[in-house]
């Protein structure tokens, strides 16, 4: 179940997200939101390259707090409408991510102590 969710906000409520904002293009924005996945390249230079109980924030380079605090910036100070909708992605990407963590970790709590 858990894979469900998190696949499916990956690659369907970004669809929502792109519907919202903008309705005549929102195929247009779901391509664009759907590319800002490529964030997870940052997963091949990690030593074991898959770790199923591993939480990618704070893990992987483009996952982490300053990472995430730039996106953040973007979403709120940049004014191009595409370079914006990147940083959202992003930061959705991120969120998602976070929920996937909670999630893994709520069935470790000594897992959990690693992350706070």
């Amino acid at each position: 179940m858990q894979q469900i969710v998190h696949y499916s906000f990956h690659f369907l409520v970004i669809g929502l997200l792109a519907y919202l904002y903008d309705k005549e293009n929102w195929l247009k924005y779901w391509a664009i939101l759907a590319a800002t996945m490529l964030v997870d390249l940052d997963h091949l230079v990690a030593v074991p390259m898959f770790d199923p109980d591993r939480c990618s924030i704070g893990f992987h380079p483009l996952h982490t707090e300053i990472a995430i605090t730039v996106y953040i910036l973007g979403m709120i100070f940049v004014k191009h409408r595409i370079i914006r909708l990147i940083f959202i992605g992003l930061f959705f990407h991120m969120l998602t991510d976070f929920i996937d963590c909670i999630w893994t970790y709520s069935k470790c709590a000594t897992c959990l102590q690693d992350v706070f």
